[in-house]
């Protein structure tokens, strides 16, 4: 690719995988694309890559690692972002996901790039306080110190980032998420029918309160024993929290949940679900809880920040203590109490709230306006 020719500007986006940035950026691309940019895609490969390619004009596989702290490793991520930033001469990185958020930006600043970074979430480095937290913490207030623009999804996350001095306030901004295709969730009616379906959707991680799922669903099986609690998403996946697939097995084998495994239509599982919980310990903005809102379904969720913003308490759903499967069961049979007529209710409060609050044309917006602000124009 011929970086900046004939006045057009290129923004290289970078996340930790392909998958990420096909579900999660693609209209962020198109809608560049569409203001004349060039855009290339810097990425770990697996398998979405293709899908990406046939829209962007270019894309190379980024080498990253999600297993901790390496250094050795890290500088050679590093490395591997300088070479491509003086290949394709970008005039913007917009960076997603930690890695490529601090070692894009280390990257940038060598090479003289313009960085805009988004903080999706702040994950077990934050949650837990470790010395891997301290050295996240450390390299962060390293690599953001030279960037344009840094996008938070939630306020918890950017007072947590300015109040530990990891950043310039001045440079802040808000984004309501990744943006949701309203087009692609559309809302469908419910089914009115006595057998309750709760699903979870995330990856199989014990942070996305696994466990506090699953202690619940056994609580309310005794009581309403024909309604079913399902799982789905992926399994076995590189992360220290990531649940065994031995524990899973056990609990399927107990007849507390059904795991429905991974799936690339996950609105169409939505569809089915008379309500869909997540109780996490931590999000940046849930993108699961917003893509259920838009299909109408109420929603039970975690009073922590990235869902919070997502549910009405009462309204579109139910908040609930994090960490406490008392309290989650206490939410999910004041679901089952309630009359399908209320829980539609709740559903289409749900739709418009994504529609006023969390659309995708927002979001974009966004990103150009701090493109456009970074002293970039395109001709």
């Amino acid at each position: 690719m011929r970086a900046s020719s004939k006045g057009k500007k290129t923004i290289v986006i970078s996340s930790n995988y392909a998958w990420t940035v096909y579900n999660f950026r693609m209209p962020l691309i198109r809608r560049l694309k569409s203001e004349g940019y060039r855009v290339a895609v810097l990425t770990q490969f697996d398998g979405y890559e293709k899908k990406i390619a046939a829209e962007v004009d270019d894309i190379k596989p980024l080498f990253i690692s999600r297993k901790g702290v390496n250094p050795l490793v890290d500088v050679l991520t590093i490395l591997n972002f300088v070479e491509y930033f003086l290949r394709f001469k970008p005039d913007v990185l917009l960076s997603f996901t930690i890695k490529p958020v601090i070692y894009g930006s280390i990257a940038s600043r060598l090479t003289n790039v313009k960085s805009i970074v988004t903080i999706t979430g702040l994950g077990t480095t934050f949650i837990s306080n470790t010395w891997i937290t301290k050295v996240v913490r450390a390299l962060y207030r390293f690599a953001l110190s030279s960037v344009s623009s840094i996008f938070f999804q939630n306020d918890d996350d950017k007072y947590i980032f300015v109040n530990q001095q990891l950043i310039d306030s001045q440079v802040c901004r808000l984004t309501p998420g990744s943006g949701l295709d309203l087009d692609k969730f559309s809302y469908t009616e419910p089914r009115d029918t006595t057998d309750m379906v709760f699903l979870l959707i995330a990856r199989m991680l014990w942070d996305k309160g696994i466990a506090e799922f699953v202690d619940a669903a056994g609580v309310i099986k005794e009581r309403y024993p024909n309604t079913r609690f399902q799982l789905l998403g992926p399994l076995g996946v590189e992360n220290r929290t990531s649940i065994p697939r031995s524990k899973m097995a056990e609990w399927q084998k107990d007849g507390i949940i059904e795991y429905l495994g991974e799936t690339n239509n996950v609105a169409s599982y939505i569809e089915t679900a008379c309500c869909v919980v997540l109780p996490s310990y931590r999000e940046g903005t849930s993108r699961v809880l917003l893509e259920a809102a838009a299909v109408g379904r109420p929603i039970i969720a975690t009073d922590v920040p990235g869902c919070r913003e997502v549910v009405t308490d009462g309204i579109t759903g139910f908040l609930c203590e994090a960490r406490n499967s008392f309290s989650l069961s206490k939410k999910m049979e004041l679901m089952l109490k309630l009359s399908f007529e209320k829980r539609c209710m709740m559903g289409v409060r749900g739709r418009e709230k994504v529609e006023n609050e969390f659309n995708q044309d927002i979001v974009c917006d966004q990103y150009i306006e701090a493109i456009k602000g970074s002293n970039i124009k395109n001709k």
